[in-house]
């Protein structure tokens, strides 16, 4: 059985103190459950509330990417940036499925979407049941299958990111078994002491209002995935919707603070 320490949370905690003069009140929860029962071992702020998932939708894009037979292993395919396509300097390099993944490499994301076409896009989302299933976009601008998860339709909750790691881990999507082992081979994993080992995929993004403007002094991160030690699996979720501006990106910071936080979160 595990149990959750108090105060488990004090790394992050100390990240999100408010600043005086932001009335908002940050939003934070980190859950972490079962992966074969479901049952919560940890859960601690408010993580039924959706937001976007910004990078985190990487993780169902790359099932879907397998799914429709557009992505081939981890490392088919290989796409090299062209020049006209926006991207920070890091991402105009060749870019395959690990490297998309570790990398948080965007204009690889849109490729794949452009590929897979409106419609498949839009009927995957649906029949994997992820979030609230809108990939329409911002209300006036067409641009679901280019901004859907980056603030603009689609949402989801902490305890949907959870519930769709457990399925994904137990192969229980809706898609063949390929495609979620093909999904699940392209996550980056990182040690987090104690014998775990922690698989996921960060997220990070600002709060938007009704027109699609991102709130660039409300920064949101995420870290999302599984864990394992031995025959013990969990899923986890974190996430953070602050009261101000973060310089860098504010997943990195979920990542890093659940890492330190892990021994700590959960124990035999």
């Amino acid at each position: 059985m595990f149990v959750l320490l108090r105060p488990a949370l004090l790394s992050l905690l100390l990240a999100i103190m408010p600043v005086a003069g932001h009335a908002a009140e940050p939003l934070t929860c980190t859950l972490i459950a079962d992966v074969e029962s479901g049952a919560v071992l940890v859960r601690d702020g408010t993580c039924d509330q959706r937001v976007a998932p910004f990078s985190t939708f990487k993780l169902p894009l790359a099932v879907m990417g397998f799914e429709t037979g557009i992505l081939k292993d981890s490392h088919t395919p290989s796409w090299h940036w062209q020049p006209g396509i926006a991207a920070p300097e890091r991402d105009r390099k060749s870019v395959d499925p690990t490297i998309w993944e570790r990398d948080s490499v965007l204009w690889y994301s849109r490729e794949l979407v452009q590929r897979m076409g409106a419609e498949e896009f839009g009927a995957l989302v649906a029949r994997m049941d992820y979030g609230n299933r809108d990939v329409v976009g911002t209300a006036g601008k067409d641009n679901g299958m280019t901004h859907a998860w980056l603030g603009a339709s689609l949402t989801i909750s902490p305890e949907e990111q959870v519930q769709f790691v457990r399925r994904l881990v137990l192969g229980q999507l809706p898609v063949s078994a390929g495609a979620q082992a093909g999904a699940r081979a392209t996550l980056p994993s990182f040690p987090a002491g104690d014998g775990w080992v922690l698989t996921g995929k960060t997220g990070s993004g600002w709060v938007t209002d009704a027109r699609g403007n991102y709130a660039k002094d409300r920064s949101l991160g995420w870290f999302i995935g599984w864990a394992e030690r031995g025959d013990d699996r969990v899923a986890f979720a974190r996430l953070l919707v602050d009261n101000q501006a973060r310089g860098g990106a504010l997943g990195l910071t979920m990542r890093d603070s659940l890492i330190t936080d892990w021994p700590a979160l959960v124990q035999r």
